[in-house]
């Protein structure tokens, strides 16, 4: 029942993210005659050079997309990209026939800004709901699986190409505004992709280590690792308290450390994602065994 609820959602989302990135292109992409990487980028340009539909492209285009996909990668990876593969085409479609949607602005730089936006967290939240937008996605897939070559790097000389090939009946302001739409629908993808998994990692070197590993486990219900450590200038050895909170409790963890001993040494810094009981695992308490008398 969990499994199926879970299969739900992430099929919601799914459908989400692909009709929010079908409203960016028909919004502010198309209207504000941006150019863009992606399948989407081609399909401007087969409209441009053979006056061929946007959506009826983009649907061949993931087609064969799908089928190389599937051929090259497996089922598996075909049925978490068979949503995305149908579904985009469909709506971007049907978006495209609605009267009025293309009119929100003429302004291309904030068509630029709202459509980056859009689509980098469209792209977002299917890639976290364990899917793929398939299209332009899966030659680097491919790639990385028969040569071994780095997925990034791939879709970045992909996206730079799709975009060399748009300049070509394009003036140098699309030019611009197009890398500046690629740059940062890239940036909202990567905290899209890191919402909600970073955390906060403090290292805390103090003579009281024991009396904070104990305050923290029993005031803030994090877990301690106590690592051997030895101090640079008198070469004292003592044990490192190490413990990773979120960021609503590091004022508390602060207030603390600070309370059992002032002197304390305290590193701080964000880690993107923690794995492990507490985190992406339930906690589980148990009871101390009594001592036997």
């Amino acid at each position: 029942m969990r499994q199926t609820k879970k299969h739900l959602i992430n099929l919601l989302l799914i459908l989400f993210g692909n009709t929010v990135y079908a409203l960016a292109v028909t919004m502010f992409i198309l209207p504000g005659g941006l150019i863009t990487g992606g399948t989407t980028g081609l399909a401007l340009s087969a409209q441009h050079w053979f006056s061929v539909p946007i959506s009826g492209f983009v649907f061949c285009f993931n087609l064969v997309m799908f089928l190389l996909g599937a051929f090259v990668l497996g089922k598996a990876f075909a049925l978490s990209t068979l949503v995305s593969t149908f579904y985009y085409p469909v709506i971007l479609g049907i978006l495209e026939n609605i009267p009025g949607l293309g009119n929100f602005t003429d302004d291309p730089m904030l068509a630029t800004v709202c459509g980056g936006l859009m689509i980098g967290f469209a792209i977002g939240i299917v890639i976290r709901a364990g899917a793929s937008t398939g299209g332009m996605d899966i030659p680097p897939l491919v790639l990385h699986k028969k040569f071994g070559l780095p997925v990034s790097v791939m879709l970045y000389v992909f996206d730079v190409t799709i975009l060399l090939l748009q300049m070509i009946f394009s003036n140098k302001e699309q030019i611009l505004y197009g890398i500046l739409l690629v740059l940062i629908y890239t940036v909202v993808l990567d905290k899209i992709l890191l919402m909600g998994t970073t955390q906060t990692q403090v290292k805390i070197i103090s003579s009281k280590y024991s009396e904070i590993s104990s305050e923290i486990i029993r005031t803030l219900d994090r877990s301690t690792t106590l690592i051997h450590s030895q101090t640079g200038y008198m070469g004292k050895e003592q044990l490192m308290v190490l413990t990773v909170v979120s960021n609503r409790e590091l004022p508390a963890l602060n207030q603390l450390v600070m309370r059992v001993d002032p002197q304390a040494f305290m590193i701080i810094g964000k880690v993107n994602e923690v794995k492990g009981r507490g985190f992406s695992l339930q906690k589980e308490y148990r009871e101390e065994k009594k001592a036997e008398r």
